[in-house]
Parts: structure tokens; sequence; C-alpha cells
């Protein structure tokens, strides 16, 4: 098993080396390589298990770091400004320096800076960049631990940085200045409420029928092994009677099940609390024998978004 620390200079070494180390950020755990290096990227493929065809972000240390890997605009800098160092990604035309591999030949590059100070303190003592998707088998539930990712990739990863439970628990929103507009790839913590207020400009939806131009927009991602259907959580415990149920709820309790469990994320309605426990929550059920995961439409507001969409693309899964 590979081991977990917080050593910043072995991390160093081995990602030097073209090594895989996870690093621990504001939202989830990266699985980090060279993001200069074909030979690193493509290990982060390899030990994900990951589509080719699905691009990766890019962290860097700093805003001033972004003109140097990406073209900025001035609505652009705006947001990097605004919303960075946090869990805010852009996707930006890619300077020449980033390789088709990271982008999967897109010629766009998605970068953030992440807020976490122990992988703050290891973009400066690099003199690249990192590519890091989350910690991961592809299309599995995010780690929000170091112990989760040692527990997903086992001897697929060299290191694990250790830097506590990631605070906001789900993927960074991700937009792209496109025109008049700014279209959102994807809901997070930075909301389009925020982004439409800074900006002035309407804020979109992609278009997720097309080919991904950024990490997380397969259609059937973040899945549990075990079957999630999300609805009337009481009108499915009356269906599935026989079954043993675990349900995932915001704020409510709910009765009525003969076997299985109910995992409240918020007695107090605090949606960031819900969040960070969300992927916490959806691993441990899987270490469970139960038949299947019940759960609701969380508030479609700021972070209920980023829960409702990760629930959905989860239950996916069901539908192939």
């Amino acid at each position: 098993m590979p081991q977990i620390g917080e050593n910043l200079l072995k991390a160093t070494t081995l990602l030097e080396a073209d090594e895989l180390v996870a690093i621990p950020t504001e939202t989830v755990y990266g699985l980090a390589a060279n993001a200069l290096s074909d030979a690193a990227v493509v290990k982060i493929f390899e030990a994900k298990n990951r589509p080719s065809f699905n691009p990766l972000i890019v962290h860097v240390v700093d805003v001033a770091a972004i003109s140097k890997y990406a073209d900025l605009d001035p609505i652009s800098l705006k947001l990097a400004e605004a919303f960075m160092p946090g869990p805010f990604t852009l996707l930006l035309p890619k300077k020449p320096i980033i390789s088709d591999l990271v982008t999967a030949g897109s010629s766009k590059v998605a970068i953030r800076v992440p807020n976490q100070i122990m992988t703050t303190k290891l973009l400066m003592l690099l003199t690249f960049p990192l590519a890091a998707p989350s910690a991961n088998p592809s299309g599995y539930v995010s780690p929000t631990t170091a112990q989760h990712v040692q527990d997903g990739l086992k001897n697929k990863v060299a290191y694990i940085l250790d830097g506590g439970p990631s605070e906001v628990g789900v993927e960074s929103t991700i937009a792209e200045v496109s025109g008049n507009k700014i279209i959102l790839h994807r809901t997070g913590a930075v909301s389009a409420e925020q982004i439409a207020a800074l900006t002035k400009l309407e804020v979109v939806a992609a278009d997720d029928s097309e080919k991904p131009l950024t990490a997380g927009q397969m259609k059937s991602h973040y899945a549990t092994k075990t079957p999630l259907y999300i609805g009337d959580i009481a009108k499915m415990i009356l269906e599935n009677q026989d079954k043993n149920l675990a349900i995932i709820s915001f704020k409510k309790v709910y009765y009525g099940f003969k076997t299985g469990h109910q995992y409240v994320l918020s007695p107090t309605g605090d949606l960031k609390e819900a969040a960070r426990l969300l992927f916490s929550v959806m691993r441990s059920i899987d270490d469970f024998q139960f038949d299947m995961i019940l759960t609701e439409l969380f508030p479609n507001e700021g972070l209920g978004r980023a829960i409702n969409d990760r629930l959905g693309r989860a239950q996916e899964k069901n539908k192939s």
C-alpha cells in the first residue's frame, strides 16, 4: 500500500520523477502528476482506468501563473481574481506548452488555483503545474480523505499527501467565458448567481451531449457500486419493503423501512455540511451489503445544485 504522510519534499521528488502523488484540495483529493510531462500524465489515465477523451484539470500556485499556460481575457481574469484560490475552475484557450493529452485534444484547458495550504506549499516547490483529476477509479465516488485514496487506488499511486478531510467535499465549479455569456460546465461551490452578479453576463448550462471539454462531464459519473435512485423517498420505501435500504436525505428523518440505515447529511439544513459529507457517506454505504440507495433531490440552490448534479450522474449508471 502507498504511504500516507505529510512529507512535502518526498512528494516533490516523486512528482519530479514523473510519479503519481495524491494531493489534498479543499474540494476532493486529486491524483497529481506533472502536467507538462506526457509520460507522467499517461500514468493518471492508467491508474484511474480513465477514458483518454476525458480531459484533466491543471492546478497552479496562483492566479498570476495561469497566463503561463492559457490565454486570460479580462472577464476570465476578473472571475479568477474573485474566486481563486478556491473551488472554481476556468476553461481557457490553452497555450502550446500544455499537451493535447491533458486536454484530450481540445484547444481549451481547465485551470484552477486550489485553496489548501499543503498543496499550495507543494506547488511553490515545483517548477511545473499539476494535472490532477479526483484520486479514485474512474467513474466511482470521489475521495475526500487520504484513506479513501488508499482504499481506491492502492499501489497505483506512489504517495498520498495527507491534508485532512476536504472542506468543501464536491468538485469545483467549471466556467467558461464565451462571448457575451458564461457557460457553466460543472456546478460546484461557486454558484451561477455569484458568477452572474460579478460579470453581469448570462450564465447558461453547457451542452453535455457533446464530447466533454472538462473533467466530471461523463453522464455516468460519481457512481456507487450499490444502485442509487432519486425520488420520493417515502414512496420508494413502500415500493421496496423487501429490500435492505440505505437512505440518504438532507435533513428529514424517514421511517417505515424494515431493514437498512438512514444517513441524514445535515439535521440543521446546512448545504455546506451536506456537501462535505456526501461522498464519504456514499463510500460508507458501499462497504455494507445494501440492496439499493434511496435519496431525494436537495434544495436547488448553491451547493444543493452541485449535490443534485453528483447524485444524478451516480443514478445514470442504473439507466445503462
